[in-house]
């Protein structure tokens, strides 16, 4: 069986949690041991979020005033590559020796015209309290949203992917049972300009979406979403709160659940089972085996 992967950001960085190389390592390290318990009888592709790195490379570079800050899809390129060397070396240590693995970084086409560059939503670095968020819009001019109470983030456009620019390299890597993490924070937003070159783009793509992309393309068995939360649930936050342990592709609105968290979550998976032979699954990284087979989580199967 060949399984894609989607490691959250918040998998491996807990809310509250100091962005430390220190905790981020030793969140990945218990990562890797979740993905090497699958990768001993299935072959994996591990993507991963990136929005609380990206966020804080986003702080530093806008600290640094003796030139420009640095555009997203750079940042998001520094953060990618930080994340999955560790999410390699890890996974190396705790496969057996011999184990091939390989990180790439990843270009995936958007398009210029998509409708979230004027509607930015995809919440992106630390949470702020409302005297933190106020100061932090007046230095950068950045839009916030409320994530949670009482709690602020920034937001940036997150457009639709479109392609994976380097579909065919990781294909051959998979074929030659090379375990691949790739994709990394929604992979890194590029367009085609006017001479069909590619060019970077001010943005952060959806890496559940993507994920969801990269597991379409490479005709996956399983699609499995790893966050911290449990599994989806209808009516988060409220009395009626109610946990969905199975439901058909279509039986879903995604657009009830939060757009900038679970609302592309539960669109990713209803589109990838939407085919026969499919499955996808959401729910907490520790539980990887257990949502694939249908013990844990919330799995979304015809």
């Amino acid at each position: 069986m060949l399984i894609v992967a989607a490691l959250g950001g918040n998998a491996l960085l807990k809310r509250g949690e100091p962005m430390t190389a220190e905790v981020q390592r030793a969140n990945v390290r218990k990562a890797a041991l979740a993905l090497a318990d699958l990768a001993r009888d299935h072959r994996i592709v591990v993507a991963h979020g990136n929005g609380p790195q990206v966020g804080l490379l986003a702080l530093q570079a806008a600290a640094y005033t003796d030139v420009a800050p640095y555009p997203l899809d750079i940042l998001g390129a520094e953060s990618v590559g930080m994340i999955g060397y560790l999410v390699e070396q890890e996974m190396a240590n705790a496969l057996p020796q011999g184990a091939r693995l390989a990180t790439l970084l990843t270009q995936i086409k958007v398009e210029r015209s998509d409708p979230a560059f004027d509607k930015p939503e995809k919440p992106i670095g630390p949470s702020y309290d409302a005297a933190e968020a106020k100061e932090v819009s007046r230095l950068h001019g950045w839009p916030l949203v409320e994530e949670s109470k009482g709690r602020w983030r920034r937001v940036v456009p997150s457009p639709l992917p479109r392609k994976i620019t380097q579909i065919d390299t990781i294909r051959l890597l998979v074929e030659n049972s090379v375990t691949v993490v790739c994709a990394g924070g929604g992979g890194i937003p590029v367009i085609e300009n006017g001479a069909g070159d590619l060019v970077g783009i001010e943005a952060v793509i959806d890496k559940d979406r993507a994920a969801g992309l990269l597991a379409d393309e490479l005709s996956a068995d399983a699609f499995l979403m790893l966050t911290d939360v449990e599994a989806v649930y209808q009516h988060w936050g409220t009395p009626r709160q109610a946990r969905i342990s199975r439901v058909r592709p279509g039986d879903l609105d995604s657009a009830s659940f939060p757009p900038g968290s679970m609302g592309p979550k539960v669109e990713a998976a209803m589109a990838f089972a939407a085919r026969d032979g499919r499955m996808a699954g959401i729910g907490r990284l520790e539980d990887a085996r257990a949502i694939l087979e249908g013990r844990k989580g919330t799995l979304f199967a015809r």
